[in-house]
């Protein structure tokens, strides 16, 4: 195709047509600022920040929505453009609560960082006189924490829209939405609903892409303080697998840098008792969902079979389409798997009270604590895991406390429950389940091939099919992040278009590494480059299959017998709404 030339502040730039003036300024390297554009989400022109002046045209443009076209002459910094970048910053500050030093998001909001950037918190005019920011009437402002994972505080929504787009078109919930028009516009659950009635699944990709902290993760941090102050109990943290290679972002490292050693020692200073890995949890959901699905193999369920470690997809199959959740796998999460063995094997193995093990898990995840209150994942009537922080929580905790990650020396895991296999390390991206488990089935099955690397279900498109044969047995594979694309999957699964024998599913788009719970802004990139450090962890490991690792022998043989027996059924595994009832 050929491409259109044009002038952008007097540098000469070539695109192809139907290209914006956003990112044909990019391509140049001119940053054009806004405050609701986000790639994924396309152009939602909602804050008009990013006017530029077009040569030729008596108003300003709106640079990501507007296409740029051959011979056009583009000014992004005229006196124009900063005049209305400012008036239009300062009246959506008019509106906004200063309180910037308690906002979960101080340091890593966009409207604060664009205030900066534009000097908006004192300037001069032309002729010295000092001209303050506007203030005026302030919209009603509400706040909602009816939900366990998300918090929703209007009086810090700039109507920017981005969590309704990615609500709508990345997971296709549609919980909430924008209401009125003019200054009553405003972000809404739908029918006027708290966010716990509506279909939310608690995924938090509307907290990921909120510019402010209008959405934020329920934050759970003063109750962990009052466990590991409590001189009862014995705090154990377990750590999930993309929390290490994401967590050093807010200590100056570059995404994909792994820091389990140093998370390690940071935890430790923090005041937990135990630093264990939830990989290990990872490695038991292995061992018993290849053990399911052998059973499918022989046929005795009908296919599919779907993963169910992501409780966020669990909830959309419950809710959307409850008539398939005898095809989940019942399998607990990893996160859950670990805190039953913790309060029953390693309780009894260690002389501990269960009653005074506080099992906290460290997720990318902000479904997660949603997942505790199920009724059903109990052990002896005790919570098999008690707290679930997220990345952005412990980040803060760790800066409150002044640790930088970025200057501690590594230190292992704690023994038994921090051994792991290289399998359980790639749990945190899409496709990492479905590798994990067909690694193990190739050793149930005396697969001669013996293979390790699955890579043809590997990738970063939301949706990816694939076939692999292990023992002569040809398995059609489905790989789906994003609940939008898992809709799509699940329509053509019901209309008989699709048929997979087995399919793994995560909520967020690129599976764990973007998850809701995650350090923010981070965008696309920045996933892949999480995903690719845990394939990294997993071929440094000296054990790479699940069934490899020797203390989960040890467990199966003084707990449980055997994957898929009686003992791992009651205490590893669930049960859904559809099924319960």
């Amino acid at each position: 195709m050929k491409k259109i030339n044009l002038l952008i502040d007097g540098k000469e730039v070539s695109v192809l047509p139907g290209t914006s003036i956003l990112d044909a300024a990019a391509s140049v390297g001119t940053h054009i600022p806004t405050l609701c554009y986000l790639k994924e989400l396309g152009a939602v022109s909602a804050c008009r920040i990013c006017v530029v002046e077009v040569e030729g045209h008596s108003e300003l443009l709106p640079a990501c929505s507007t296409c740029a076209e051959d011979g056009m002459v583009i000014h992004t910094d005229s006196r124009p453009v900063r005049d209305s970048r400012r008036t239009t910053l300062e009246l959506i500050l008019s509106d906004h609560p200063f309180v910037c030093p308690t906002c979960t998001r101080n340091r890593t909001c966009e409207l604060q960082k664009l205030a900066d950037e534009l000097d908006i918190s004192m300037y001069y005019d032309f002729y010295g006189n000092p001209v303050a920011p506007l203030r005026g009437t302030q919209s009603q402002a509400t706040e909602d924490r009816s939900g366990f994972s998300i918090v929703r505080d209007s009086q810090k929504c700039i109507r920017c829209f981005r969590c309704v787009e990615a609500c709508d078109k990345i997971q296709s919930i549609r919980a909430i939405k924008i209401k009125e028009s003019g200054f009553e516009t405003g972000i809404v659950p739908v029918m006027g609903q708290s966010l716990a009635d509506t279909d939310c699944v608690n995924c938090g990709q509307c907290v990921r892409v909120c510019p402010t902290g209008a959405l934020q993760v329920h934050n759970d941090t003063v109750r962990l303080q009052e466990y590991l102050q409590d001189e009862r109990k014995t705090v154990v943290a377990q750590i999930a697998p993309s929390v290490r290679v994401a967590i050093g972002e807010a200590f100056g490292a570059e995404a994909g840098s792994i820091q389990t050693g140093q998370i390690t020692a940071a935890l430790r200073q923090l005041g937990f008792g135990k630093v264990f890995d939830t990989n290990f949890g990872a490695d038991f959901t292995v061992m018993e969902e290849s053990t399911e699905l052998l059973e499918y193999l022989k046929g005795k369920k009908a296919f599919p079979l779907f993963t169910s470690c992501c409780p966020a997809w669990v909830k959309f199959m419950e809710e959307m389409y409850p008539e398939y959740t005898g095809h989940l796998s019942t399998c607990q999460s990893p996160q859950q798997m670990f805190g039953a063995i913790l309060k029953t094997w390693y309780a009894e193995r260690n002389h501990l009270d269960a009653n005074n093990l506080v099992c906290v898990s460290i997720m990318p995840c902000t479904a997660k604590k949603a997942e505790l209150q199920r009724d059903e994942l109990k052990v002896n009537g005790l919570n098999e895991v008690d707290l679930s922080i997220t990345v952005v929580e412990l980040i803060s905790m760790l800066k409150n406390a002044g640790i930088d990650l970025s200057r501690l020396q590594e230190e292992p895991f704690d023994d038994l429950l921090g051994e792991s296999s290289g399998a359980s390390a790639i749990f945190g991206t899409s496709g990492g389940v479905m590798e994990a488990a067909l690694r193990t089935v190739a050793d149930f099955l005396g697969d001669a091939k013996k293979t390790v690397d699955f890579e043809e279900v590997r990738g970063f498109e939301g949706v990816r099919a694939a076939e692999v044969s292990i023992a002569g047995r040809k398995l059609k594979l489905a790989m789906v992040s994003g609940l939008g694309n898992a809709r799509k999957l699940m329509d053509a699964v019901k209309s008989g278009k699709a048929d997979y024998h087995f399919v793994e599913v995560m909520a967020c788009p690129g599976g764990c590494a973007g998850g809701g719970g995650m350090p923010v802004p981070f965008d696309l990139d920045c996933r892949e480059q999480r995903a690719s450090a845990m394939y990294r962890i997993d071929r440094n490991k000296a054990l790479r299959k699940s069934n490899e690792n020797p203390v989960l022998r040890q467990i199966y043989a003084e707990l449980l017998d055997a994957p898929g027996s009686r003992k791992a059924l009651q205490l590893l595994h669930t049960g859904y709404k559809e099924v319960l009832r």
